[in-house]
């Protein structure tokens, strides 16, 4: 990378010394074509080369450029059509009105194709969010307001921390959809996916949002085979002067321990260019609220029964399921399955003790054999039948769990400050650094819930570009702050009041005391309800089975009785001796405590060149490009596999592209591309693309493409190693394997599934699993659609696309009965794998989307999307829900509603208009869920796809008034106006209302 850097300064410099001075100078005014008021901000650029301006307070402007006449400018300004002049050698000064742009069909997008184009002519489906969008959303971020995007799926997991998906197999932390900033893959290296925008770009900085849905890897490499999220900020030439908001407000939601409390929002922004020459820009922006809570209660151990349904309302409670596991209770997960007929071996070993050796384990355990013993004297029973089927029945127990909101401090914040500073070396040649940096504290659904506290990502660049080429490195420095994982700091906390067992003493161990006092209860009651039984003259069976329904009977307070001893003087949360032995297990790293450490980096370049300079384009546009990155792992051995000599692994991967674009007669464009990657633990991969677009009548568009993309497998799927409360989690590399001896214990690797749940003691009927080579995941897609204007007022936008998923990268559930086990209980261990599906998973989709434009500058608009997993008779238009079971059984985390709708009625303010408003009404189908989160046997049996995430709708509204005066926009509104609560996701929190009121400066001392 310093060898990068190195070569970069070199290029830069020798393009600099070619600078030669200005040649032509061009000057002019601009003003509204309407109201013949002088316009500031516009900008006036030199098309084909990077040369630009803007016009100031009374919309003069100065071009210098070394490029002789004719020549061609661009200009553009927010809510005017963009105009493109041919300027004539005898043209000094030029006199420019612009009209106010017609709000449908207009935008110009880049992601597509990597080249400028029309959005009526992209070959493939694209959405996008300009500035004027963004500053009428209704939404309480422009990233929230991503969910209204005709197909966006979203998972709310903080008020900082949203994931974006498109098109099927969501999830939390959505690994599938690359987030762009600014040309710079946004991801967290050590996760491999964005965290929201915590530490993305700042609204007053943000000049467009372009989301390409489905399968874009043939241009931009690996991992989007669902999406692409590219987020392009401001230009200090182009956007000048001094810009802040201020944006304060309330959040309620009844859930939440407090259920209104305040929220603060606050940026700035300033800019400046000397010259047309150099430029820079300064951005610093702070949000700070009490998060939304997770306070789901509902069982999820799926210990009472098969049918287990886990719908809304469903609740169970450590009195009447002692194998309790609650959503967001944590330390309660019973992974390794301990029951109370763990322990009959050990009481079988208590039966051949004298008393004074049982004494000095527990006093109780001598009245208990002597119990045992009378009644076994007494009835003729064998002492194993009254341990057996009376004092320890093969009954699931679970440790009493902590709240999330016991463990987790709900103040979220998100502070970002970037910079860049952009030299303009000719005419042809601009050179960029540029510096973003984010500290966030935020909430994270996986495995567990994550405590994410000043988790900070900076990310550097160097960039050279130019209109037709571009040359950038940059790095991705990734620090985990203080985070911990919420599930293991509550077992911790548990493990540090009282062990679970401690075969050294007994007595005060959890699971001890727990069935001592269980086994001594049910013991009084059986054999107080036999004697009875027998006084009253019943046969010695019948009062068996009378003694026997008796302690069946009050089972429930046998466990409540037991748990109320087990947990006698239990820490509670919020006394110092919580908080102290809570800050001892957050401040240790895994496997010590809660805390993982990651400093995880990357290091990227990448170029790409048009030869539209060397070929014509009228024969053929043809781009070419190449990248190479590397994933420096560093969690301390928290999270990733370790080295044998110490360290963790380096992942090197490299890929290149070429892509050519031919039109024929302004009618049909047809694409071609195709790119080949390599990342060193796997085998290389192609990815072609191609599309064609059929222009009838210029504002009709019928498109057609084929389009792939992969996905390698994350970091954490390649060589994760962490302990979490739910499960051992392995990666699926073959060095991972080797260091936990997999491969020699391949024939004692069992799924952990009905199979083995069903006959737990009987090996012969488990199913043995097989671990097959890991490979990276790939999506075929295929696409029709149209795009057209209609009279200048209906723009309409329809598609349907088919999928084909190769080699999904699903979770392996599986136990080794022999080895590891788990610390303390001695159960088998549960671990979780990645691992491939080796047939074709096939899935489907729709959309429509219809924007009319009313007079006055009135917007209706309205849209719906569809989404459809092939497995289980689920039809494209019925209305079954999407399943997460395919048809053979394989479990898929498909996590998609089938139907999404979204409407608005809006009015953006204009030249003409200083007041606009906006009402936005999203809703979605209930939809079935499956996360690492749930434990592993709901994730492993049929019970799983009936966790059921409900439907929901949102209503958003705001209106904004512009105050000319002092260049500001007051706006007032509110997100999820009718508060009624919602969950995107298992296990995240109830989401409530935010109402706001911001006040917004515009580029004022400009």
């Amino acid at each position: 990378m310093n060898r990068t850097c190195i070569l970069f300064w070199i290029v830069l410099l020798g393009l600099g010394s070619l600078a030669a001075y200005s040649q032509t100078s061009l000057t002019g005014k601009v003003t509204d074509a309407a109201t013949q008021q002088p316009l500031a901000g516009v900008s006036i650029s030199l098309v084909g080369t990077v040369t630009g301006t803007i016009t100031d307070a009374k919309g003069n402007f100065t071009l210098n450029t070394s490029t002789t006449p004719p020549l061609q400018l661009r200009i553009s300004s927010v809510g005017y059509a963009t105009q493109v002049l041919d300027v004539s050698a005898n043209q000094t000064h030029l006199t420019i009105t612009l009209h106010e742009q017609a709000y449908l069909g207009e935008e110009v997008v880049v992601s597509a194709s990597r080249v400028e184009e029309n959005v009526l002519q992209s070959p493939v489906s694209i959405e996008k969010m300009d500035i004027r969008s963004i500053q009428s959303t209704p939404a309480a971020s422009f990233y929230d307001a991503l969910r209204n995007l005709k197909g966006v799926d979203v998972a709310t997991q903080s008020l900082t921390f949203t994931s974006v998906n498109t098109r099927g197999f969501a999830g939390n932390g959505n690994t599938r959809v690359v987030q762009m900033v600014d040309g710079m893959d946004n991801q967290a290296p050590g996760l491999n996916f964005a965290v929201g925008n915590i530490v993305g770009i700042s609204e007053l900085d943000l000049e467009s949002v372009e989301l390409l849905p489905g399968a874009a890897s043939a241009l931009y490499g690996p991992n989007a085979t669902n999406g692409l999220l590219l987020m392009n900020s401001k230009s200090p030439f182009q956007y000048q002067g001094l810009s802040a908001y201020v944006k304060g407000g309330v959040m309620h939601a009844s859930n939440r321990s407090e259920a209104t409390t305040p929220f603060y929002d606050a940026s700035i922004r300033f800019a400046k260019a000397f010259n047309n020459k150099v430029a820079f820009k300064l951005n610093v922006s702070y949000l700070a609220a009490k998060d939304w809570q997770a306070t789901d209660t509902r069982d999820q151990s799926f210990g009472l029964a098969a049918d287990n349904p886990l719908y809304p309302g469903f609740d169970r409670i450590p009195a009447t399921n002692p194998n309790y596991n609650g959503v967001n209770v944590y330390g309660d997960e019973n992974s390794s399955n301990v029951s109370l007929a763990s322990f009959r071996p050990v009481f079988a070993q208590f039966m051949q003790l004298p008393a004074a050796q049982l004494n000095a384990i527990d006093p109780r355990l001598t009245q208990i054999v002597n119990g045992i013993k009378a009644i076994s004297a007494g009835t003729g029973l064998p002492a194993s039948t009254i341990i057996n089927g009376i004092l320890l029945p093969d009954q699931l127990v679970a440790r009493t769990g902590y709240t999330e909101r016991d463990l987790v401090d709900y103040r979220t914040k998100s502070l970002k400050v970037s910079g860049a500073l952009h030299y303009r070396l000719s005419d042809k040649v601009e050179a960029i650094v540029q510096a973003n940096w984010g500290l966030g504290t935020t909430v994270y659904t996986s495995s567990d819930r994550y405590y994410i506290k000043d988790f900070t990502l900076g990310q550097y660049k160097l960039e050279l570009k130019g209109d037709h080429f571009f040359v950038r490195a940059y790095t991705t420095q990734e620090r985990s702050g203080d985070a911990y994982a919420s599930g293991i700091l509550a077992s911790y906390i548990n493990e540090a009041w009282k062990p679970s067992l401690n075969s050294a003493a007994l007595a005060s161990s959890w699971y001890p005391q727990y069935a001592f006092t269980y086994g001594g209860g049910a013991l009084q009651l059986f054999n107080q309800a036999l004697q009875a039984a027998l006084a009253a003259g019943q046969t010695p069976q019948a009062a068996y089975a009378a003694a026997q329904g008796a302690v069946s009977a009050n089972a429930g307070l046998l466990n409540g009785l037991a748990r109320s001893a087990a947990d006698a003087g239990r820490l509670q949360p919020g006394t110092a001796e919580f908080n102290a032995v809570a800050d001892r297990v957050k401040g240790n790293p895994i496997p010590q405590g809660a805390r993982f450490l990651d400093r995880t980096n990357l290091y990227h370049a990448e170029g790409m060149y048009n030869f539209k300079k060397l070929l014509d384009p009228k024969i053929a546009e043809v781009l070419v490009g190449g990248n190479y990155r590397v994933y420096d792992l560093n969690s301390g051995g928290t999270l990733f596999l370790q080295k044998p000599g110490g360290g963790e692994y380096n992942i090197k991967e490299w890929g290149g592209y070429v892509q050519a674009v031919r039109s024929f007669a302004d009618v049909f464009k047809l694409t071609g591309s195709i790119r080949y990657d390599k990342n060193e633990n796997f085998k290389g991969q192609w990815s072609p693309r191609l599309s064609g677009v059929l222009t009838l009548a210029k504002t009709h568009n019928i498109r057609a493409s084929y389009q792939t993309g992969f996905r390698i497998p994350t970091t954490q799927n390649q060589y994760i190693s962490l302990a979490s409360p739910v499960s051992l989690l392995l990666g699926g590399l073959q060095v991972v394997r080797d260091a936990y001896n997999l491969n020699s214990y391949a024939d004692q690797l069992y799924a952990y599934d009905d199979t083995y749940l069903s006959n737990t003691s009987d090996r012969s009927k488990w199913n043995k699993i097989r671990l097959t080579e890991f490979k990276p995941e790939r999506v075929l897609t295929y696409e029709i659609g149209y795009k057209g204007l209609i009279a200048e007022k209906l723009l309409i936008d329809a598609y349907y696309y088919h999928s084909v998923f190769q080699n999904y990268i699903g979770g392996l559930v599986f136990i080794n009965p022999d080895n590891p086990k788990t610390l303390g209980t001695g159960g088998p261990l549960t671990v979780s794998s990645p691992y491939n599906y080796e047939k074709n998973i096939r899935y489907q989709g729709f959309g429509l989307g219809l924007d009319y434009l009313l007079p006055k500058g009135f917007i209706i608009s309205g849209n719906v999307s569809n989404t459809t997993l092939n497995t289980g008779g689920v039809g494209l238009f019925d209305g079954k829900r999407n399943r997460n079971v395919l048809d053979d059984g394989f479990k898929v985390g498909f996590n998609t509603p089938k139907y999404r709708y979204n409407a608005s009625v809006a009015k953006r303010i204009s030249a003409r208009s200083n007041w606009g408003f906006a009402v936005t009404y999203r809703y979605q189908d209930a939809f079935n869920w499956m996360e690492l989160l749930l434990p592993a046997r709901a994730r492993t049996t049929e019970n799983h796809p009936q966790v059921l995430i409900p439907a929901y709708g949102t209503l958003d509204a705001q209106v904004s008034l512009k105050i000319p005066s002092v260049k500001s926009i007051l706006k007032v509104g509110a997100s999820n106006v009718l508060n009624k609560a919602y969950t995107t996701a298992w296990g995240n929190p109830q989401i409530g209302g935010m109402y706001y009121v911001s006040l917004n400066f515009d580029e004022l001392l400009h």
